[in-house]
Parts: C-alpha cells; structure tokens; sequence
C-alpha cells in the first residue's frame, strides 16, 4: 500500500477523567506496512487511580509512581506527527477527547492532525453484531494479545484500519471520508 502513513494511537485512563491518561501507544504505519509499536506508562494527574479502569488495563499507582506526566511522553509522541499528521484510533471519539483534554490542560503544541475511527469505519463497511476491537481483530484474524494495553491496542487498530482501507476498495485514508475528523 504505497503512500498510506499513519500512526494508530490509544490511550488508557487510571480514572474517568480524560486527562488521568495512565498509558499512552502508537503504532507507526509507512507505506502500509508497520515499522514501529511502542507504549510509555504516564503517570497521571496524583497517580490516582479507580477500581474500574484498573479492573481493565490492570495498570495501577505502583505501576506509573515513577512514569514521566504525559507532557514528557507527548515530546516523544508528536515527533512522530510531525512527520505523519494522520492518527487512527479505535472508537476515536474517547482517544481524540483525551488527546484534546491533555492538549488544552498543559496548553501543548500539536500539528493539525487529521483522525480517523476505525469503528465508525467498521459500522459503515461491516454488517456485525459487535464492532469492539477484539471482536473485529478476532473476526478477521488479526493477533489480539493483552487487549486494553495501549501498545497492543494501538497495533490492533493499525492492522484493522489497513484491512479496512482494503475492504473498502480504497487505497489512501482520505478516501475514507466517512470515519473522518480533524483534531
């Protein structure tokens, strides 16, 4: 898939606030093929935690008492916007909410980035009765190893959307206008 870029994001939370982002990963994309996944734990606003968000990432305090704020993990993340102002995102309307929280929180700089959801795309393309990542990585045999972890999380994403950009006959992420939003 010669010239589609993009960086497939996910962020976990330690609470129900957006800006509590606990573990931030990215999924690197060139030329429609996966370069690089990675994951930083950040510890977030007083290292505070709720039981539920826990019960699912499994992230705690102890985990992120010595992980960089989010400010230091977003010098790192960014440099990879600059190159590629393309994010995607699983249900991208959680993702893009706490990007924005962040962004506004500790006035941050950020390139104009183009996002796109991949479970609006899914609902669009696809007839299922469930469009959770799992599920739809399931479905269409794409490894599902240690779900709600940001990293892997993001690389699922990342390998959905490509399957998606096949399905839908298109061959570049601004044909999919319909799962499409500016941040």
């Amino acid at each position: 898939m010669q010239g589609v870029d993009f960086v497939a994001i996910d962020f976990e939370t330690a609470t129900e606030t957006r800006t509590s982002i606990c573990e931030a990963g990215i999924c690197v994309v060139k030329d429609g093929r996966i370069v690089e996944t990675r994951s930083w734990l950040v510890q977030p606003p007083l290292n505070r935690y709720n039981y539920y968000n826990t019960r699912i990432h499994g992230i705690t305090a102890n985990d992120t008492l010595y992980a960089p704020p989010f400010t230091m993990v977003w010098q790192e993340i960014v440099e990879y916007l600059y190159d590629c102002p393309i994010l995607v995102a699983h249900n991208a309307a959680f993702d893009i909410s706490c990007l924005r929280a962040v962004i506004n929180l500790y006035q941050l700089e950020t390139p104009a980035i183009t996002y796109y959801c991949t479970l609006r795309a899914a609902r669009r393309l696809y007839n299922f009765d469930c469009n959770r990542l799992d599920a739809l990585c399931h479905y269409f045999d794409i490894p599902c190893k240690n779900h709600h972890r940001a990293g892997n999380d993001a690389e699922m994403c990342a390998r959905l959307f490509l399957r998606q950009l096949k399905d839908a006959g298109h061959c570049i992420p601004a044909e999919m206008h319909f799962c499409q939003g500016i941040l």
